[in-house]
């Protein structure tokens, strides 16, 4: 099989690697600062990790390169302003926005988009970063050089945020995993929650919206789209082109990774539908050293990414899996006593969504 190489060595190129390696797969990740004779590329099928990359030695290679797949795709999808155009010719529900291109648009957006708003950087903003929630009288303290570089948002009051991650190959088919429920803190993913069978209303919403967007654009590899829960209606986020921190619980709650899925699907390999039997959790580890008292519990999975601790930094993920929520419950109160205590919050979010679907 061909190797890969993934432009961007943070986490997700590094489970990529780990990924192929059962499968005989070589997968290189791969630095912006790289120079190029040091890279394999020229018979390799090229990836990403990230939407968007500046102009290197390296990348200025890649983009000539004709296995570079999705390479069209990455800086399109990188900025928020033809991703939301995207949605609108789709006819897809999303947050009602406009560009935000001067300053005296504010009494309109107020007039016409509602008296909270989310401004939003076109393009670089993530885990909550380029972003200001705005409502009448904030925007005098704006930061100038935001005009022209920003869209801006109807602040919506939704009921639940959920993603769903797909797969499309070569030749167009499309396979998917259940929904996964989510908790942002300040910006920042914390918990996620996914169930198995999730075949109902919503997820065949999800899944219509989503492969509207991978049809569109011939896309390849797996893609994620975060949504607003409003009501029995889903309203897009934004979509990433690329394996996603709310699929992470698929390393170990699914019969084959988002990781395998995406290196499966750009290799032209069989791609079956995963299989998810038992519900799973994922616990983002942000900021917060190493404990290796987690693995005292038999059902927890630590994936530990090897960065320097850092605030707000995302360090590595704990992944459980089990058929039986009230087994799932006390491993989740166990693993409370054995994190700082901002977790707790998150814990008992997943608590209460395995409470729920054990009730069902």
């Amino acid at each position: 099989m061909k190797p890969v190489c993934v432009l961007g060595n943070g986490q997700l190129g590094r489970m990529l690697r780990q990924a192929g390696e059962p499968l005989g797969i070589a997968v290189f990740p791969v630095g912006l600062d790289a120079e190029p004779e040091a890279v394999p590329y020229q018979q390799s099928v090229i990836t990403a990790e990230i939407e968007r990359w500046p102009e290197t030695p390296l990348t200025k290679e890649l983009a000539r390169h004709n296995a570079f797949i999705n390479r069209d795709i990455f800086p399109r999808l990188a900025d928020r302003f033809p991703q939301k155009s995207l949605f609108d010719t789709l006819k897809l529900s999303t947050a009602p926005w406009a560009l935000l291109e001067s300053a005296t648009q504010w009494p309109e957006l107020f007039a016409t988009l509602g008296d909270f708003l989310i401004v939003k950087r076109r393009t670089g903003g993530y885990d909550g970063r380029g972003q200001w929630r705005v409502r009448p009288g904030d925007e005098a303290h704006l930061p100038a050089e935001i005009y022209g570089e920003c869209i801006v948002e109807q602040g919506i009051a939704f009921d639940a945020e959920v993603s769903v991650i797909g797969a499309r190959n070569q030749s167009g088919e499309s396979v998917f995993y259940p929904i996964t429920h989510n908790l942002h803190q300040e910006g920042i993913l914390r918990t996620s929650v996914a169930f198995p069978k999730a075949i109902n209303s919503q997820q065949q919403q999800a899944q219509s919206m989503l492969s509207a967007v991978m049809d569109e654009l011939d896309y390849i590899g797996v893609m994620a789209m975060e949504c607003f829960v409003v009501g029995d209606k889903l309203l897009i986020n934004e979509i990433a082109p690329r394996v996603h921190n709310s699929g992470h619980w698929t390393q170990n709650g699914a019969s084959i990774s988002q990781f395998e899925l995406h290196l499966r699907a750009i290799l032209n390999l069989p791609m079956p539908s995963p299989e998810v039997d038992s519900p799973a959790v994922m616990v983002n580890l942000i900021g917060t050293d190493v404990n290796l008292d987690w693995l005292e519990l038999p059902l927890v999975h630590l994936h530990w990414y090897e960065k320097e601790v850092r605030p707000a930094r995302k360090v590595g993920h704990l992944n459980l899996s089990h058929s039986d929520c009230a087994k799932l419950t006390f491993t989740l109160d166990s693993l409370t006593h054995l994190l700082p205590n901002e977790y707790k919050s998150g814990i008992d979010w997943a608590k209460a969504k395995l409470d729920w679907y054990s009730h069902q």
